[in-house]
């Protein structure tokens, strides 16, 4: 997020346009926390995880009482036009601000989990996976030494994207999605039959949202069916944090860039993406209800490469 709030700035800074940074999202647009800022406020930031401006969850956004405390605000600053970094929730708070007070705004896709519809890659999304497939291959060297099975759990409550891509970077034995489920019987039908190619270890990723439960309770249940020695490891926040990997640092850029010359060229209420590596601008509507599902080709490949 850091490199698009830079690009952001200093696109903004090009144009001649003064450029406010809003500190913890909506939550600091309805208390008041507008800064104004100038391009070397955004020096020396993107190679940082998180973001500089903070952000926060409002429940007082969610009322018409907080909106317009927030649109009072942002008046207060002649600021008429926001880029907001997120994804669902962030998105759609700015469509009803726009339809209530008028702001337009230009959304960049910010979630790990790559499921906004409009955009072939979400910020945060690459660097989620790289951090995921380094802890999986330190995770293989000790299933390795020990002829273990572990069972890993990377985030992904309603998608399976990093799940996917780490599962196929890590050549885990199995991959469990929310969209591709299987059962406790199949999992335990994988194991046995390597066993019978004489494979000791084994890697199963398991995305958090998958149905048969966390990676706790599914090793619990296929231990329950086949005595093996299995052991369990939660990746968790660790995807959430760390530097940005170059290509998330590229992604950023661009999409901060393409948000203030989208928004000069009478682009509002939509998300800047990138598809097919073009600049693309879907309206809030679709980005928000428009399901993303991962790539079929691809899951059915992860099961080839698995076997």
């Amino acid at each position: 997020m850091n490199a698009a709030v830079r690009a952001v700035v200093r696109t903004a800074l090009y144009y001649n346009i003064p450029i406010y940074a809003i500190h913890r999202g909506y939550e600091g647009m309805i208390a008041g926390e507008i800064t104004p800022l100038e391009a070397g406020d955004v020096g020396n930031i993107m190679q940082r995880g998180g973001t500089v401006i903070k952000t926060a969850r409002s429940v007082a956004f969610l009322s018409k009482e907080g909106r317009k405390m927030a649109y009072k605000n942002l008046e207060e600053y002649k600021i008429d036009a926001l880029v907001a970094i997120g994804g669902n929730g962030t998105f759609t708070g700015a469509e009803i601000f726009h339809t209530e007070w008028g702001i337009r705004t230009i959304g960049i896709p910010g979630t790990i989990d790559n499921d906004l519809y409009g955009t072939d890659y979400t910020l945060g999304f690459d660097t989620a996976i790289n951090t995921a497939v380094d802890a999986v291959d330190k995770i293989r060297d000790t299933a390795d030494s020990h002829n273990r099975v572990f069972f890993v759990e990377v985030m992904g409550r309603h998608s399976g994207y990093i799940g996917l891509h780490t599962g196929i970077g890590s050549g885990a034995g199995a991959i469990l999605l929310p969209e591709a489920e299987k059962s406790i019987d199949e999992i335990v039908e994988i194991l046995k039959n390597s066993a019978k190619r004489k494979k000791l270890f084994n890697l199963i990723i398991v995305a958090e949202g998958n149905k048969n439960g966390g990676a706790q309770e599914i090793a619990k249940q296929v231990k329950d069916k086949i005595n093996i020695d299995i052991k369990v490891a939660i990746i968790g926040h660790l995807q959430r944090g760390g530097s940005p990997t170059a290509m998330d640092r590229l992604l950023a850029s661009r999409m901060g860039f393409a948000a203030v010359e989208g928004l000069l060229a009478g682009h509002y209420n939509v998300m800047a993406g990138i598809v097919n590596d073009e600049i693309v601008y879907t309206p809030f509507s679709e980005a928000i209800h428009k399901a993303k599902l991962p790539d079929p080709q691809l899951i059915k490949m992860a099961e080839i490469l698995a076997m």
